[in-house]
């Protein structure tokens, strides 16, 4: 008599390198033994893989895992990731975790299930990660369209307000052969864009003797894979070699996302950050200079202690003056461990929150202005699966997402189009050339 297979559901938090990974861990469950299921559908196993970069991420990890165990008490709870890796006292205090592994033990996830049932005491695996761990190599599957692929791992920088390094390691990567190897099965799923991820990938190549500009030049030659998205690079390290190549190299896209996180050249010293502000600004030249349509996104922290008013007003003032796409938005967040809680200046929390509603309002004017800018331009499109409201969308080479009346034939295809206007949506409008 056969054994009925376990439900087993995965849920992730935080950025695109953890999907990647809880892709791939969901692809060493054994399918005799396991069901996956869609992640809010009731499980016998809730897989959570979890972000620790804000206090924000970790509120939302333990009401995840809250809300699993509310919804199946007799199921196993497996919590795995960064914040596991940094926390996994505070996780195993909650009632109802049976499992709690670390940044590299959670890839042997399935060997810890070969007893998939509840736990009298919950089990903690986590290994020190103060010298370069193994590369686990991951990349996502299921969404027809793109996929994301993990060329990098771990951070040796030394950010004061961050706690990814002790999360992830030291700085490592595979070789680029064994990368193409990886890109070449995803071209196998019949994927048409390939994001490129990593937790500082601008670094890639340092423990390979290689760098990220030669992987790039090695990816395009990869067949059926049509679009490569760098995800984000660190500004200090985006070459005018990288930029030269997505303005020369079609399958390189038009879109980097450049972390500033501050326009106050006091607090990038603060920050313990790799450069100054005339690098940001240097770098954004460059690009529209080769690549005038270019989508660009930057990262921005507001309420760092010792922020003060004309500290902000100066980032503000940098920032509008910059031809930006859009901005991604943070409160500073205190993180246990790290040498910002103990600069003086501590901003009062709705001091922060006043900022971030202006430089959010500011990033939706950018990209008002950005979206208006392409009109009348033409654009690759790189059609979706979704319906929404009757209408197919995706995105341009450049990052802006684009609608378009519903047509089957459109998913999964890449089109010529001239881009026509702006819907009540907020979205591109277009018509097709080809």
């Amino acid at each position: 008599m056969e054994t009925a297979r376990k439900k087993v559901s995965f849920l992730t938090l935080g950025c695109k390198l953890n999907f990647a990974e809880t892709s791939t861990i969901s692809r060493s469950f054994p399918e005799d033994q396991f069901e996956k299921v869609k992640p809010g559908a009731k499980s016998d196993i809730y897989v959570i893989n979890t972000c620790t970069v804000t206090g924000t991420a970790d509120r939302k990890c333990r009401q995840l895992i809250k809300k699993c165990i509310n919804q199946a008490p007799e199921a196993l709870i497996a919590v795995v990731g960064c914040y596991a890796q940094l926390n996994p006292d505070e996780i195993s205090s909650i009632p109802g975790v049976d499992i709690v592994l670390g940044t590299n033990e959670k890839f042997n996830l399935a060997a810890f299930l070969e007893k998939p049932t509840k736990r009298d005491n919950t089990e903690i695996h986590s290994c020190d990660l103060n010298s370069a761990g193994p590369f686990h190599p991951s990349y996502s599957v299921g969404d027809r369209t793109r996929s994301f692929l993990k060329v990098q791992d771990g951070c040796d920088y030394k950010c004061s307000y961050c706690t990814i390094p002790m999360a992830r390691g030291k700085s490592r990567n595979q070789d680029i052969s064994s990368i193409i190897e990886e890109a070449s099965k995803i071209a196998g799923l019949g994927v048409k864009e390939i994001v490129i991820t990593g937790v500082n990938i601008g670094d890639f190549g340092k423990s390979t003797g290689d760098n990220f500009a030669s992987l790039l030049k090695e990816l395009v030659k990869v067949d059926g894979i049509e679009r490569f998205r760098i995800s984000s690079i660190e500004p200090n390290l985006l070459t005018d070699e990288i930029v030269c190549l997505a303005a020369e190299t079609k399958k390189i896209l038009p879109h980097f996302h450049i972390p500033l996180q501050s326009g106050s050249d006091k607090i990038l010293g603060l920050m313990r950050r790799r450069y100054r502000r005339e690098k940001f600004e240097e770098r954004i030249s460059f690009i529209i200079k080769k690549i005038p349509l270019a989508g660009i996104g930057a990262d921005v922290i507001t309420g760092f202690p010792g922020e003060t008013e004309t500290d902000f007003e100066d980032t503000f003032s940098f920032l509008n003056d910059m031809p930006l796409s859009y901005l991604h938005v943070f409160n500073f967040s205190e993180r246990p461990g790290t040498p910002a809680g103990n600069i003086p200046g501590k901003v009062p929390f709705r001091s922060r929150e006043n900022r971030s509603r202006r430089l959010i309002s500011l990033s939706e004017k950018k990209h008002e202005e950005f979206c208006k800018n392409n009109i009348g331009h033409t654009a690759d499109i790189l059609f979706e699966h979704n319906r929404i409201d009757g209408m197919i969308t995706g995105f341009t080479g450049n990052y802006l997402k684009t609608e378009y009346p519903w047509k089957t034939s459109l998913a999964g295809t890449i089109r010529k189009a001239r881009i026509t206007g702006i819907s009540g949506s907020g979205r591109l409008t277009a018509e097709l050339i080809d």
